[in-house]
């Protein structure tokens, strides 16, 4: 019997938003990478997808040929109209700002940084981001009229405070933590959209998951600097917690009588593992090294006191992460800061202590890597989180014809797909 058309209508819109929010997370997808996705046969996502195009939803950017294995005809990769939406990331680290802009099908379109004394008031920071943003409406031609949405990542935990209401630039059900002194209000304001906050790190974790041809959905991210911050991604979402404090492994206790800890603890993870602890530690040991080109000059020397610093950090980082990978299960273990480009051994010795520390039936662990990214990590993440949240499927007309015609994979048909020049 046929379906009544209003309720075929119904079906064929959500799937349609299935297939519009698997493209808005991911960016562009092949039909057969989309079907594995979002579940639905080759012929429904061709007739879904046929539709889209038609509409001018959706468009073809490209071919899978550069990495397609064998010799099969090349598919057609569809996207976002790369016109319909702009996304913003903005990073705040200690000592720069970094933002990233990116259209709707995920290409990049500016990016850039500048630069602040770690001592530099938020306000001021704040102004700082926004004149890098018009310096980059200047020189790269982007302007924002269609921005959808804006993610920014901040340093350290701010939970919000218990029983404060949402900030009016919150969307709607998004529990979110304010950013400190106002910077997603100045944003929302300055842009008229929505603002995710949270912390950099984490958003880091994000995009180390998310980013290259090996992305995962499962991921334990750690990274080491002047503190020791990290993020879980489960199912291929960023884990935040009932007050946000989800991934806070340096504040796991290593050492009960260890040296006191900024968060009023003693022996956390940070006080072994971070950057300033492993330099007091080769002090302590007689090797006075001021900051990380000291202790990579070290390392090249291997120099055996730099060697035992490192290995012990290491180890305790690797208990700790290990403890996370037996609750999480992650396919990968990130470990990111400078100073694990500057000291490989670091990796390897969390990798030797989760191999030990496993249980010996687990037939494989998890791959333990140096992080890929760097200055922009945080910026993309705060991307992929605006992704992950944009209102933007709700712009997209609805359509008075309740019948679709069939899908095509040819891009040389004309008015069946719009190719992107």
């Amino acid at each position: 019997m046929q379906m009544p058309s209003g309720v075929h209508a119904l079906v064929r819109r959500t799937h349609e938003e299935r297939v519009l929010r698997a493209l808005q997370e991911n960016g562009a997808m092949s039909r057969g990478e989309i079907a594995r996705v979002v579940g639905l046969s080759r012929t429904t996502l061709s007739e879904i997808t046929g539709h889209l195009l038609q509409r001018g939803a959706i468009v073809v950017v490209d071919t899978d040929a550069s990495k397609r294995e064998g010799s099969g005809r090349p598919a057609a990769r569809l996207a976002l109209d790369p016109a319909s939406a702009q996304f913003m990331g903005v990073d705040f680290g200690h000592r720069r700002v970094h933002v990233v802009v990116a259209d709707a099908s995920h290409e990049v379109m500016a990016s850039g940084a500048a630069r602040y004394d770690d001592t530099t008031p938020w306000q001021e920071r704040t102004g700082l981001a926004l004149g890098l943003v018009e310096r980059l409406t200047a020189e790269a031609g982007v302007h924002f009229g269609a921005l959808q949405g804006i993610g920014i990542g901040v340093p350290g935990p701010y939970p919000a405070p218990e029983g404060s209401a949402p900030s009016r630039a919150t969307p709607v059900g998004t529990v979110l933590r304010p950013a400190p002194e106002g910077v997603d209000v100045a944003f929302a304001e300055r842009f008229d959209a929505p603002v995710i906050v949270d912390n950099n790190t984490r958003l880091a974790a994000l995009a180390e998951a998310i980013t290259g041809a090996d992305s995962v959905a499962d991921l334990v991210y750690v990274r080491l600097s002047d503190g020791v911050g990290g993020g879980l991604v489960v199912g291929g979402h960023l884990v935040t917690g009932s007050s946000g404090l989800a991934g806070e492994l340096g504040h796991v206790t290593v050492e009960p009588a260890g040296r006191p800890c900024r968060c009023g603890k003693r022996g956390c993870l940070e006080t072994v593992a971070s950057v300033p602890a492993i330099l007091a530690a080769c002090w302590e040991f007689g090797l006075p090294l001021e900051n990380l080109q000291d202790l990579a000059d070290a390392v090249s020397r291997a120099h055996p006191v730099v060697d035992r610093v490192l290995r012990e950090a290491a180890a305790a980082l690797g208990r700790v992460v290990g403890a996370a990978t037996m609750t999480l299960n992650p396919a990968k273990v990130v470990i990111g800061g400078e100073i694990t480009q500057l000291a490989p051994v670091i990796v390897e010795q969390v990798a030797a202590t989760l191999a030990a520390d496993l249980f010996p039936t687990a037939s494989a662990g998890p791959a333990v890597e140096a992080a890929r990214l760097s200055d922009d990590d945080g910026a993309i993440g705060a991307l992929a989180a605006v992704f992950h949240n944009s209102p933007l499927l709700a712009r997209y007309p609805e359509t008075t014809d309740v019948t679709a015609g069939p899908g095509t994979d040819d891009p040389t048909i004309e008015g069946a797909v719009h190719v992107r020049p």
